[in-house]
């Protein structure tokens, strides 16, 4: 069996997995792989967590997906959940972040529409932000490497530097809908936004007549140790993008937003066909009531700063191989010296599974539940791969 059928979209590594079971990947051969990328931020109680596989698996027996044409008792309990625990009032249910993003953009738009505005379509992104990849997100994050090939960029953004509080400010034109801003840029390199440039985007949000939009796909549901990132700050959005983490691996986005931002998203202006099915709020609906659990919460921070702290002296350790640690909660960043690839591969060489990220970093993301004997495991591969790369670098200065 090979891959030639499929579309060469990704640069796989030559690894295939058969099973798994909390942080850990099983191949058809029997080798452990430690997983500390979780499907790149997905699997946030781990693999086969018995709580979502009996969710799944009674759902399954019962009923799988009827569409949006008729009510879904399920997808109402589910948004009435979001809505108590966060700053929306209203959820749309998507199946991905790109499209849960694209839902964010519309409804955007759409509510300076319905206000009188429908010239306000042009909405504020920053560099190195990364929101999916269909043509509007991939507009979004304006990244080139990611629109190249793919024709004329979609209009209606506009990108400034990362953390330019005045750039942000001149770019305000009457055309303004939104800003649109990640907590913390995961692909970008685990980079937090300062907690008072997230206040001054809303002050400037508030002060233009603008809506506020924040890109949680990667950051939320737990990640940062609290239910989402921005919950840091102290800052509130109008609308919110959600995906990865809240179907625990199942295929699961949402669009969150007040009443009032939602207004124009009226009867026939969006839809999805499979969005917000059975088998997903099933899971999510699992996943949400574990992982709101404050003591829950609690532990992740426990478990995310003791990855930092070894991490951070493995940084000491090995400074001709790792710069820096950033990141908050179990969203950790580890900034590398040499390519990030390198270190990426390297891990894999000791069976250690990280994800790389923008920025020169290779990101840990695990599941939700690591142990801190998994934590250690993980740092002490960590650390066999720094030797190595250590060894390589200093038969390399010798050449």
């Amino acid at each position: 069996m090979s891959a030639d059928a499929l579309f060469q979209t990704f640069a796989r590594a030559g690894l295939a997995f058969e099973r798994g079971e909390g942080v850990w990947l099983y191949t058809a051969e029997g080798d452990a792989y430690l997983d500390m990328m979780g499907g790149v931020a997905v699997n946030a109680l781990g693999h086969a967590h018995p709580a979502l596989t009996e969710a799944l698996s009674a759902q399954a027996h019962k009923l799988w997906h009827v569409s949006n044409v008729f009510r879904i008792p399920e997808q109402e309990a589910l948004a009435e959940k979001l809505a108590g625990l966060t700053f929306a009032d209203r959820v749309f249910f998507c199946n991905s972040g790109a499209e849960a993003m694209e839902c964010a953009i519309k409804t955007a738009r759409r509510w300076h529409f319905v206000n009188g505005r429908p010239e306000r379509t042009r909405i504020i992104t920053f560099e190195g932000a990364f929101h999916g990849r269909t043509l509007a997100t991939l507009a979004a994050g304006g990244q080139q490497k990611y629109l190249e090939g793919f024709g004329e960029k979609a209009p209606g953004f506009d990108q400034v530097p990362f953390g330019d509080h005045e750039a942000v400010r001149a770019a305000i034109g009457p055309e303004t809908a939104a800003i649109l801003v990640e907590p913390i840029q995961g692909e970008g390199g685990v980079r937090p936004v300062p907690v008072q440039c997230l206040k001054g985007l809303r002050e400037l949000c508030d002060e233009h007549g603008l809506l506020l939009i924040f890109d949680e796909v990667q950051t939320g549901v737990g990640r940062t140790g609290k239910f989402f990132a921005h919950e840091w700050s102290g800052v509130t959005p109008d609308i919110m993008g959600v995906a990865k983490g809240i179907g625990g691996g199942f295929p699961l986005g949402a669009c969150l937003a007040t009443e009032d931002a939602a207004k124009g998203m009226t009867p026939g202006s969006h839809g999805s066909t499979f969005g917000g099915n059975l088998l997903a709020m099933a899971v999510a609906s699992k996943v949400v009531d574990i992982v709101a659990d404050p003591a829950f919460l609690e532990a992740v921070r426990g478990r995310g700063l003791k990855l930092k702290q070894k991490l951070a002296a493995l940084v000491d350790t090995y400074p001709t191989v790792f710069a820096g640690v950033r990141g908050e909660g179990l969203l950790v960043g580890l900034k590398c010296v040499v390519p990030s690839a390198d270190v990426a591969a390297a891990f894999r060489a000791q069976k250690l599974l990280c994800v790389g990220a923008g920025d020169n970093v290779v990101r840990f993301l695990p599941a939700l539940t690591v142990s801190d004997a998994e934590i250690d495991e993980a740092v002490a591969r960590a650390e066999k791969a720094a030797v190595e790369l250590s060894r390589v670098g200093e038969k390399g200065a010798a050449a």
